[in-house]
């Protein structure tokens, strides 16, 4: 229970962030370099607080490492800048597409195999994205679709760092805090181009410190009772869950589409889930 609790909490976090970027690069509102700086600070000082106020067994020798801190960074970044010359459809499919695929060939190459069931649930719920957001599909910008890819990757291997957490509390506050030389250059480097409004401010302050900071946290916490397959695949649960967020509060329309791309999707993570478990009942019993 606790682990489907983290898992829901942070692909709501998650679509949130969805919505809040969308919000804030989608209308303009801020440039994509103070967006990140922002949300990352953000992250730095909402998890920097959580510690403090934290028990002190919650705070261990485990502090994040330097090279998922770079990933953070990288898929920050690169997200912002994409999603700016991306539409929001090919944006999402890119990315989980990237996702997906980095985590699962790590997986493979790590010499974790993907029961029959497991490919099955794949391929079934990345159609259901791929259907959602067939009717936005155009082609992207080249150096769109290499930064949303970038971000992908990146994102996949952060995720991948946390499957090891011994902490979740106190490694994603220091993979945050580390964060902190390159979000001063990044800072000093584009200062010059900024594009600042309050509504931009606040959207990037919810983006870092409640979507990813304390998102990325309960993400962390999931992890520990997931497959690597099982994390990869339950993301693409995102984009649904942002959409429904649209129907629900921002008057969106719930199209037949969005219905049957959400079954597609929760078909294949049930497919993934069920058929594992089924297959290793039945090997078990011939054992």
């Amino acid at each position: 229970m606790k682990i489907a609790l983290c898992t829901a909490l942070a692909l709501l976090a998650f679509a949130g962030n969805s919505i809040l970027c969308r919000l804030a690069l989608g209308e303009g509102v801020i440039d994509a370099a103070s967006f990140t700086s922002i949300r990352l600070l953000s992250g730095i000082i909402v998890l920097t607080v959580i510690l403090k106020i934290a028990p002190t067994s919650a705070v261990s020798s485990s502090k994040g490492s330097w090279k998922a801190s770079f990933m953070l960074f990288l898929y920050a970044i690169t997200f912002s800048f994409a999603y700016i010359s991306l539409e929001t459809g090919v944006g999402a499919l890119i990315l989980f597409g990237s996702v997906q695929m980095t985590m699962i060939l790590v997986g493979l190459f790590s010499g974790n195999k993907l029961h029959y069931s497991e490919w099955l649930g794949v391929i079934v719920a990345f159609s259901g994205l791929v259907y959602l957001v067939l009717p936005d599909l155009t082609i992207p910008s080249f150096m769109g679709f290499i930064l949303m890819t970038v971000a992908g990757v990146a994102w996949g291997f952060y995720t991948l760092a946390g499957k090891s957490t011994k902490n979740p509390v106190s490694d994603t506050a220091y993979n945050f805090l580390r964060t902190l030389p390159l979000v001063l250059i990044l800072t000093v480097v584009t200062f010059q181009y900024a594009a600042l409004s309050q509504k931009g401010i606040l959207l990037a302050v919810l983006s870092g410190g409640i979507a990813s900071g304390v998102g990325y946290t309960i993400w962390y916490i999931a992890l520990g009772g997931l497959s690597t397959v099982q994390a990869a695949v339950l993301q693409l649960l995102v984009p649904m869950i942002a959409a429904l967020g649209g129907v629900l509060f921002a008057n969106e329309i719930f199209t037949l589409r969005l219905a049957l791309s959400s079954l597609l999707v929760l078909g294949g993570i049930m497919a993934m889930i069920l058929g594992r478990h089924y297959s290793e009942l039945y090997a078990n019993n011939i054992n």
